[in-house]
C-alpha cells in the first residue's frame, strides 16, 4: 500500500477528510519553502502538494503564476526540487507528498530518468495539469514502473463518457477541481459540491479531493467533509506574497504567518470531520 494510500484509510478510519496544502519549490527561495515544507505536518498538513515552477501555469490564477515567478527566479529547477524532498523526508517518512506541474519541463527532464528520481527523492503522487489521458501512456509506464501515483483532474464540466476514460487512467486519489476557469478566482457553493460528489463516488472507489477555490477553514472543512480531502493553495501562497519585503524576499513574519494560517484551517477540518 503506497504512502497516499494509507494515509485517506487512517483519516477514514479515524472519520474525517484530509487536508492538502500546497507550497511551491524555492517561494520565495529554497530555505524558506524547506522550512514551510517540514513545518507543515505538525501544523497539520496530513498530505502537501509541491508546485514545480513553470513560466506558463495555464491553469494558475495570478497568485499561484507569481510564486512560480518567485520560484523560478529563485532557482528553482527540478533537481533543486528533488533536492528539498529529499532533505524532508530526512525526518519524515509517512507524509505523502504530491508534486503537481505541467509536462513541459518533464518532458524535457526526460520522462523516465524524471520519474527515477522523484520516486528516489520520496515523492509518491504527480499530477500533470495539461497531460490528457489519451497521451499519457508513456508517462503513466514511467511512473508506474517507479511506484509512482499518477493522480487525475476531473471538472464540473467533465460528462460521464470522459470521466470514465479519466479515472481508468488515475491512481491514489482523485482532484476533483470545483469551478470552471483558473486557481484562486473563486469559489463553488456547498451545494454545487453535494451535487457534484455522488457521480465521482459511482465512478470510482479512489479518494476524491477538492481544490480550486478553498480559500478559509470554513471552506476547508466543508469541502473535506463532503470529499475525502480539501487542497488549499493560493490562500496560503497569497498570505506568503503578504509577508515579502519589497525585494520579494522572506523576513521574520513569513514562515510564521503561513503556520499559522495552516494550523487554523487544519482545526477546522478536524472539527469539521
Amino acid at each position: 500500500m503506497s504512502r497516499i494510500a494509507r494515509r485517506f484509510a487512517a483519516l477514514k478510519e479515524a472519520g474525517r477528510g484530509a487536508l492538502i496544502p500546497y507550497l511551491e519549490a524555492c517561494d520565495p527561495d529554497f530555505e524558506t519553502s524547506l522550512e514551510l515544507f517540514r513545518a507543515m505536518p505538525e501544523a497539520g498538513a496530513d498530505l502537501i502538494e509541491i508546485g514545480m515552477p513553470f513560466s506558463d501555469p495555464s491553469a494558475d490564477g495570478p497568485v499561484i503564476q507569481q510564486a512560480a515567478r518567485r520560484g523560478l527566479k529563485a532557482g528553482a529547477t527540478l533537481p533543486r526540487l528533488f533536492e528539498m524532498v529529499r532533505a524532508f523526508r530526512k525526518n519524515d517518512s509517512d507524509t505523502p507528498v504530491i508534486l503537481m506541474g505541467y509536462l513541459n519541463p518533464i518532458e524535457v527532464y526526460g520522462m523516465l530518468r524524471f520519474c527515477e528520481d522523484a520516486s528516489r527523492a520520496g515523492i509518491d503522487g504527480l499530477i500533470i495539469v495539461d497531460m490528457p489521458p489519451e497521451e499519457g501512456s508513456v508517462m503513466r509506464a514511467c511512473a508506474a514502473e517507479n511506484g509512482l501515483d499518477i493522480i487525475r483532474l476531473v471538472a464540473p464540466t467533465t460528462d460521464d463518457e470522459r470521466l470514465k476514460l479519466v479515472l481508468s487512467h488515475a491512481s491514489g486519489f482523485v482532484y476533483y477541481v470545483s469551478i470552471t476557469g483558473i486557481t484562486g478566482t473563486r469559489s463553488a457553493s456547498v451545494a454545487d459540491l453535494e451535487a457534484a460528489l455522488p457521480r465521482l463516488r459511482a465512478a470510482t472507489e479512489l479518494p476524491v479531493a477538492i481544490g480550486f477555490g478553498i480559500r478559509t477553514p470554513e471552506q476547508a472543512a466543508e469541502a473535506s467533509r463532503i470529499a475525502d480531502g480539501a487542497v488549499v493553495a493560493s490562500a496560503l501562497l497569497a498570505t506568503l506574497a503578504g509577508t515579502l519585503d519589497a525585494e520579494g524576499h522572506a523576513t521574520a513574519e513569513t514562515v510564521p504567518a503561513v503556520l499559522a494560517q495552516l494550523r487554523g484551517l487544519a482545526k477546522a477540518v478536524r472539527q469539521g470531520g
